[in-house]
């Protein structure tokens, strides 16, 4: 099995290798900071060239999400746009991208720190949102039982560091889905400050990886 279960706030959830979370009780899929757009905003900012590949890159991993889950909500939280900009220079293909992916299903879009305005491209807008006992926002507060993004955790083990979710018994705070973004070190105080003494670590990859989020925890939860 390439997931990696655990409960949140009495629901189970379900870490996927690729960064995305799957609430199976209610047909829910989650993924957080897909930053699309990226390379267009640094070009028109900086003048510097990335490969234009990475909405593409993005999108077609979310489509592989989707069609092997066929979930009946995608929610997005947060940062899903690189800026406001960036929704305007989408390719048509791409957009057609999106078009298919939310037929059939409900799809939300939750407002972040690069994308707070409005999205024209199907679904709904939600600052957050609440579903069974789980709040869906982009970034944590101290609220028990919310599922956010916005920080791009990464984990380092044997040498090595990948994009993670971490989690306790409180809040999952998801790892970045986009192709091109960067990541902020899990032991950072910032996220340190978030969980208690027993939270995981769930590296993704070709398999979804557990592990503590601290060797030695000091910290009482």
């Amino acid at each position: 099995m390439n997931e990696h279960d655990f409960t949140l706030a009495d629901t189970q959830c379900r870490a996927l290798p690729s960064g995305a979370l799957f609430l199976p009780a209610h047909g829910l899929l989650c993924v957080s900071d897909l930053h699309l757009g990226k390379s267009d905003r640094i070009a028109r900012r900086s003048g510097v060239m990335l490969p234009p590949y990475e909405v593409r890159q993005t999108l077609e991993k979310l489509q592989s999400d989707v069609h092997a889950i066929s979930p009946k909500m995608v929610i997005c939280i947060g940062d899903s746009f690189d800026d406001l900009q960036a929704i305007d220079s989408l390719h048509d293909d791409m957009r057609l991208l999106l078009t298919g992916l939310q037929a059939g299903r409900e799809w939300i879009w939750i407002e972040g720190n690069h994308d707070p305005g409005p999205v024209d491209l199907g679904g709904t807008h939600l600052a957050e949102l609440t579903v069974g006992t789980l709040c869906f926002r982009h970034i944590a507060t101290a609220q028990s039982g919310e599922v956010s993004g916005h920080y791009h955790p990464k984990h380092r083990v044997t040498g090595r560091s990948r994009p993670a979710f971490i989690y306790d018994k409180a809040r999952v705070v998801l790892p970045a889905y986009g192709a091109y973004t960067g990541g902020l070190s899990s032991d950072a105080p910032v996220l340190d400050q978030l969980f208690d003494k027993n939270a995981i670590a769930v590296l993704t990859g070709h398999k979804a990886v557990a592990t503590p989020l601290r060797k030695f925890p000091q910290r009482a939860s």
